[in-house]
């Protein structure tokens, strides 16, 4: 039996398999990358590697095995058609006879566009009749903490969110909640929904940046149409940056708290708090 991670030297993958050498064999985990190169230092450690792409379905032929737990990290090009890119790990997982597949979404509350893709990724997994585990990650503190930079420099916190709050965790965390469903058992056919203890507005993010660097800075406040002018700007591409501030208009309505819980229950501790992600991003 391997766990086979997909998008494994990603941001989120590469937290998984630090976390997976902790807990299991490094032969008994198999990478999954677009960049052999990228994962030298895995297979320096033993780590399998198979070499596949999203887009080219033939090249996951023989990457997955009978018995196998597959984790499906969501991809990240946004204009390729990502829900027809996972059908392709969720084919090879059924076609080799998988133990379980869970797939990184989002929170089930969340209705923007940038929802869409894991609504129906999550509708091909549920209709391939794979044993599943939907992970619904919330927001990475992340997100934020690591594009400090202009904040810095403008000495403001620029979001279309109003008063809303965010329940943000950090990577390591939602990485965490994928280990402990791939190498514990009774995750089967579950739906998590995954979010940081406690919830934050960006005035609070703005005032504990303020705190942390002894300088004042301020949330300011603007429409989603001045942020999506603002990434447009910055050099997203415009539908991109539409999308993303997209969000920001369901961080406002209350989308992105995430009350359950299951993200600390998973993980036998609490999350990370965003003051300890901003911390870090400050040392770094």
């Amino acid at each position: 039996m391997s766990i086979v991670v997909t998008g494994a030297t990603g941001h989120l993958g590469r937290h998984v398999v630090e976390q997976l050498l902790e807990k299991v064999p490094a032969e008994q985990i198999t990478a999954v990358v677009r960049d052999e190169a990228k994962a030298a230092d895995l297979a320096a450690r033993g780590v399998r590697l198979a070499v596949a792409d999203y887009n080219r379905p033939e090249t996951f032929d023989g990457v997955v095995s009978a018995g196998d737990k597959v984790l499906l990290i969501s991809g990240n090009e946004f204009d390729k058609g990502r829900p027809q890119q996972h059908r392709v790990v969720i084919d090879a997982a059924k076609a080799a006879g998988a133990a379980l597949l869970a797939y990184t979404s989002a929170p089930g509350t969340l209705t923007a566009a940038l929802a869409d893709d894991h609504r129906a990724t999550e509708e091909t997994l549920l209709a391939s009749g794979l044993p599943y585990v939907l992970l619904r990650n919330g927001w990475y503190h992340e997100n934020y903490t690591e594009n400090l930079a202009p904040v810095l420099e403008h000495h403001a916190v620029v979001a279309a969110a109003g008063e809303g709050r965010v329940s943000s965790a950090a990577r390591a965390d939602y990485a965490a909640a994928a280990v402990a469903v791939l190498t514990g058992k009774g995750h089967e056919n579950a739906t998590y929904e995954l979010g940081g203890d406690t919830a934050w507005s960006f005035a609070e993010y703005a005032a504990e940046l303020s705190a942390q660097t002894g300088q004042e800075i301020v949330y300011n406040a603007v429409s989603t149409e001045v942020l999506t002018g603002i990434l447009a700007g910055a050099g997203l591409p415009a539908p991109l940056a539409g999308v993303l501030a997209g969000v920001d208009a369901s961080i406002e309505k209350g989308e992105l708290v995430v009350p359950s819980g299951d993200l600390a229950r998973l993980i036998g501790r609490p999350t990370t708090p965003l003051s300890e992600a901003i911390a870090a991003a400050l040392k770094g």
